[in-house]
């Protein structure tokens, strides 16, 4: 009767988002641009504000959905935020299947049907969990998919072009600004790249721990392996955080990344056992570029 009760009070709960919207939609439609002019863009996570700035440059205003301390995997979406949104022109969603976008994203479109929504993870080839990178190598869902696409800078500028032809497409006289901001942007994404090769080729222990399995693009892009403590909210068992201990001493781990979204308790515990550190690096930066240059000197300095 309580998961009845609890999907009862969801549904309602949406429901009256979509009504409140409805009637802000109403009110605000034929007025996309603020006062500043400048077009509304909604995006649902704080790496794709910077993606959208970086084309949009001054032409551009950013919401975003899900705000900064919070997870898109736990975020529920508040009333007050529908208000900016009937003013978007353009949403662009990470399309990945981010937990935000499964619960929220049908009814983010229905609070403005006039806006463009972009798919950034079109042209991205998504990776599934692997056995080695879940829960200690304990029982879980096969198939599920990484929806940390953003990760892997080459997977950016595959977000960030996608974005360019969506701002080309609702202000085409503007369409050789964004495609020259676009491209300055890519060419400091393909630097950032190639970077963390250089930093990294020299790296012989490959193998890395966290706590929230946000780098599998990551490691799969420069050869690594994530070895995760949690997965989808689940904590580990006893017997999976003995293994994750027996892991990181067979691979002189000394090192877990947290990450500031997530309690680092299970973490602690792990690097306590092992005698190591926990260091917290965020995945949800907004500033890309210096945030995946951070993470890799954290790497490489673990891995040595």
């Amino acid at each position: 009767m309580k998961g009845v009760e609890v999907r009862w009070f969801r549904a309602v709960l949406l429901a009256m988002l979509a009504l409140a919207v409805g009637l802000v939609t109403m009110v605000g439609c034929g007025n996309p641009a603020d006062s500043s002019g400048k077009i509304k863009v909604a995006v649902s996570i704080l790496p794709q504000s910077e993606f959208v700035e970086r084309v949009g440059g001054d032409k551009v205003d950013v919401t975003i959905m899900v705000p900064p301390g919070a997870s898109p995997h736990t975020y529920e979406l508040k009333p007050s935020q529908m208000k900016a949104l009937a003013k978007a022109k353009m949403y662009a969603e990470v399309g990945s299947g981010v937990q935000f976008e499964v619960v929220y994203m049908d009814n983010l479109i229905a609070a403005n049907r006039e806006m463009l929504v972009v798919d950034c993870s079109a042209g991205v080839d998504l990776l599934e969990m692997t056995e080695e990178e879940t829960l200690g190598g304990e029982e879980h869902d096969h198939g599920a998919k990484d929806p940390h696409i953003w990760m892997s800078p080459l997977n950016a500028k595959i977000m960030v072009q996608n974005i360019c032809a969506g701002l080309v497409q609702i202000d085409p006289d503007n369409e050789a600004y964004y495609k020259e901001n676009c491209d300055a942007y890519l060419r400091e994404l393909t630097q950032l790249d190639q970077d963390i090769r250089d930093g990294l080729a020299q790296v012989t222990n490959r193998r890395f721990m966290v706590y929230h399995p946000a780098y599998g693009y990551f490691a799969k892009e420069y050869d690594l392996i994530m070895l995760a403590i949690e997965k989808e909210g689940k904590e580990p068992t006893a017997a999976g955080i003995t293994h994750l201990v027996k892991q990181a001493k067979e691979h002189n781990i000394k090192v877990i990344f947290a990450s500031p979204q997530f309690n680092p308790q299970t973490a602690k515990v792990i690097a306590n056992a092992i005698g190591g550190s926990v260091i917290f690096i965020d995945p949800l930066a907004k500033d890309y570029v210096t945030s995946l240059r951070a993470l890799a000197r954290e790497l490489i300095q673990a891995m040595q």
